[in-house]
């Protein structure tokens, strides 16, 4: 039989449900109100809009958008339904790149002011400078704890089954 949590893991781990469940759907509803588009999908668009050329490999895109192939591949799928993006072969010939399309750029450039004032709303206001500094040393220490614990999305390959 497993262990409970004691009251101080119970306190952390209520505080994360409450972060994963709320920011995002606080942003989702936001982002979709305002410029039709999830929060998952603004961050595939800000990533291309700061990569050189404005495009990325499909898979370094998920990597760093945090998402699985399939979930990048979807969502690039829409937002060249709209207009927003496209595919193109990668310049080394090998894989398949996504391009933000000057529309989507323009999107991006538009949604971005918007975006920065809700995260600062929903979580760095709520913060000092050193409580911001702490928060970005344990998001990271537990990012790359994730990315340990979880391995390759695409793999399905994790150790939390072991």
């Amino acid at each position: 039989m497993t262990e409970d949590l004691d009251s101080v893991e119970r306190r952390a781990w209520s505080a994360v449900v409450t972060l994963a469940m709320r920011v995002p759907s606080a942003l989702d509803s936001r982002l979709q109100r305002e410029f039709g588009m999830t929060h998952f999908e603004y961050r595939v668009m800000a990533l291309l809009y700061d990569a050189p050329q404005h495009r990325m490999r499909l898979s370094m895109l998920a990597e760093r958008g945090h998402g699985s192939i399939s979930r990048v591949s979807h969502v690039v799928s829409k937002l060249e339904r709209v207009g927003w993006a496209r595919r193109q072969a990668a310049e080394s010939g090998r894989g398949i790149d996504a391009v933000l399309t000057e529309s989507g750029q323009s999107k991006v450039a538009e949604a971005r002011p918007d975006y920065l004032v809700a995260v600062r709303k929903l979580i760095l206001d709520g913060l000092d400078g050193p409580q911001k500094a702490e928060l970005a040393v344990l998001g990271e220490r537990l990012s790359l704890h994730l990315v340990r614990t979880l391995g390759d999305l695409d793999s399905g390959r994790s150790t939390l089954d072991d």
